[in-house]
């Protein structure tokens, strides 16, 4: 069962990110054995600031047979801007690409949505299996879509990239990733192992996946305001974007 102690700064965040952090939780509690995944020391819950505004962050993460890491992660800066993160890794030893999901919303509007299954192989493309389950999702409308940034091609062709401007596209936003954790935590549970070929275009693919996230502008300069360049660099490499390896 999923640790259900109260985590202080979700219950502050945003509405739409506390529902999806229940309805991804709940996912993976209905699809997976879930095991307590360790973080480094001091990294799990941290506190700073950034300017007068107090910055807190907080991270669940998860392992499973199928997942070297599950990992969620909520953030508020001040009272300007609520985050959630969430990426799940598949171990390289399963093809499965790599979801991911970001919202960042202030106390009233959402202005990032983000959520896609890139991805995680050395050819960068997805498997028959899924790009048959995603090419069946409805069409969906949004009024704004944001651009990828320059290290986006490790995106697939249905990331959705938006800015929600009303509860009717939250609520198709919500509806899309839901689509997508059912499809990738179905198919994680049916999959099975692949050959140490696979495993190490897989590791590549993940590799790849993790140094472009890396790359991130603009997660690692408001973490390094709040909390350092080392720190930032540590959080950033071990923490949200950590290198698999062969026997991770």
């Amino acid at each position: 069962m999923l640790d259900t102690s109260p985590v202080s700064v979700l219950s502050q965040l945003n509405p739409l990110i506390r529902l999806l952090a229940d309805i991804i939780e709940c996912h993976w509690e209905q699809y997976f054995p879930l095991i307590s995944y360790e973080l480094p020391d001091g990294l799990g819950h941290v506190e700073g600031k950034l300017g007068r505004k107090k910055v807190v962050i907080e991270n669940k993460c998860y392992k499973t047979p199928q997942f070297r890491k599950l990992h969620l992660e909520f953030a508020k800066v001040g009272q300007e801007l609520d985050i959630l993160h969430c990426v799940m890794f598949p171990h390289p030893s399963y093809s499965l690409p790599m979801f991911g999901c970001d919202i960042v919303a202030g106390p009233r509007k959402v202005s990032v949505a983000i959520v896609d299954l890139s991805p995680a192989n050395r050819e960068l493309t997805l498997s028959s299996e899924y790009h048959q389950a995603l090419s069946q999702s409805p069409v969906l409308e949004f009024s704004e879509s944001h651009g990828l940034p320059a290290w986006g091609d490790i995106f697939s062709d249905y990331c959705l990239f938006i800015r929600p401007t009303d509860p009717e596209e939250e609520t198709q936003f919500l509806s899309r990733v839901v689509e997508f954790l059912k499809i990738h935590c179905q198919t994680a549970v049916d999959s099975q192992t692949v050959s140490s070929k696979q495993q190490m275009s897989n590791l590549a693919g993940q590799h790849y996946y993790c140094t472009k996230q890396q790359q991130n502008g603009k997660t690692r300069r408001v973490l390094e305001k709040a909390f350092g360049k080392k720190w930032a660099n540590k959080y950033m490499t071990q923490v949200l974007f950590d290198l698999p390896t062969k026997d991770k």
